[in-house]
């Protein structure tokens, strides 16, 4: 069948340097491409638009999140799909520069803009981040934070479901439920910690209370909690008082730069350190170096990404940077340890859980979706659709090895040596 479809096509083989490897149905109903698998619907011109003004990644993002481009089929398999054309194209792939070099690339270029028409520089969706340098200031911080937790909490609700916890669970089987191995990636995260009776624990990043509520019930610890969120900080304080632990749990709203009643036995940090920045990371581990007891752990549950061959800075995702977390910043899990141990802590055990954050991310998807028109009485369908690519291209970057997640457990040994850590560590007991 001939259309737009099939100059759409051609144009992006052009550009691309290589077949696309979905079928493409066009804004005039035409399509072309592969008869099976997923159908890469493009509804109007102004996806191109999108396309051009910002080519790769971001502008692919602002069409799918104005509505202007859909996938019809798995959503999974048409990602893994454009993969190679998006993400995966590797440190060898050419730059702008080198491939407009090539005629068969300006050519391709030159049919996009034919098909795209005027202007070519629509405006962007309005869920994306009006966003700065990366200064990491209070100021900047609490904006960014703002930006990605402050939609509701009930969206959240339907998205994470009872457990509220919004990091990467610890499953045991693929058809355990999302409650349980939230559950137990709590209940790990206290026997790295050693949480016990009377002791005073900090949550740094704590959420909507769910790690703090479990410490206190569970092990009797008194905690503290912070998070920058308003929105966060009411519903943790209402799940406290219903807990029966607003005794034994308090809820701040404060930068964890500004905490100064310690020292704490133990502190944890569960998906809160990639909000924190190259430029600012030493000091956020002096300072919970600092806030700790002699003899004290830190569970830092961070994300990472795999280092490159000539560089060991972190990385910021265009995407992820416009759309979900505004500042954020993936480091590689070396670059973590080293700057760990140059804050004074002894690091003494990484425990990587890549595969179990695949699993987390399939099973919010499958809530969203599940609850779709509920999630669009919620958000706004833009906000709705960012979180479903956001959380789908995360869930295969996870699979994929593009990313993984580790849990560092390190302690601000005493002078006189002793860790206090049991003498087989995976043991987690005491």
């Amino acid at each position: 069948m001939g259309g737009a479809a099939v100059r759409l096509k051609g144009a992006l083989e052009l550009v691309a340097g290589g077949e696309v490897p979905v079928r493409i149905r066009a804004w005039d109903g035409s399509e072309a491409g592969p008869e099976e698998g997923p159908v890469l619907v493009v509804r109007n011109r102004r996806a191109l638009r999108r396309l051009l003004f910002k080519p790769g990644e971001l502008g692919l993002a602002r069409a799918w999140v104005a509505g202007d481009v859909t996938v019809e089929g798995d959503l999974y398999r048409a990602l893994e799909l454009l993969a190679g054309v998006i993400w995966e194209r590797g440190e060898e792939a050419p730059s702008l520069a080198q491939s407009l070099r090539r005629a068969d690339f300006r050519r391709g270029v030159v049919g996009l803009i034919r098909l795209a028409g005027l202007p070519l520089a629509p405006t962007p969706p309005p869920e994306e981040a009006r966003r700065v340098r990366h200064l990491h200031t209070r100021h900047t911080d609490r904006r960014a934070i703002s930006h990605h937790y402050d939609v509701g909490n009930e969206f959240y609700s339907l998205v994470l479901g009872p457990s509220m916890v919004y990091s990467c669970a610890y499953w045991s089987e693929d058809d355990e439920t999302l409650e349980a191995a939230q559950r137990d990636k709590l209940e790990l995260v206290c026997r790295k910690l050693g949480v016990g009776a009377g002791q005073r624990v900090l949550d740094v990043g704590c959420g909507w209370g769910s790690f703090a509520i479990h410490a206190a019930r569970e092990h009797g610890a008194r905690v503290v909690g912070v998070t920058l969120s308003q929105e966060q900080a009411a519903l943790a304080r209402k799940r406290v008082a219903d807990a029966g632990l607003t005794d034994v749990v308090e809820i701040r709203v404060q930068d964890y730069r500004d905490v100064d009643d310690g020292p704490f036995d133990a502190i944890s940090s569960i998906g809160m350190a990639e909000h924190v920045g190259a430029e600012k990371y030493l000091e956020y581990a002096r300072r919970l170096h600092q806030l700790l007891a002699p003899g004290g752990r830190l569970l830092n549950h961070q994300i990472a990404r795999p280092p490159r061959m000539d560089e060991t800075a972190y990385e910021v995702d265009s995407f992820i940077d416009a759309y979900v977390f505004p500042d954020g910043e993936l480091a590689p899990l070396g670059t973590t340890v080293t700057q760990l141990e140059r804050a004074g802590f002894e690091v003494r055990d990484v425990e990587s859980i890549r595969e179990h954050y695949a699993l987390t991310l399939r099973r919010w998807v499958s809530n969203l979706e599940d609850g779709w028109e509920r999630a669009l009485k919620l958000v706004s369908p833009g906000r709705a659709r960012v979180w479903q690519l956001y959380m789908a291209a995360s869930a295969l970057a996870f699979e994929r090895n593009r990313i993984g997640v580790n849990q560092v457990l390190a302690v601000r040994t005493p002078e006189s040596g002793s860790s206090g850590l049991p003498l087989r560590t995976r043991v987690w007991a005491g």
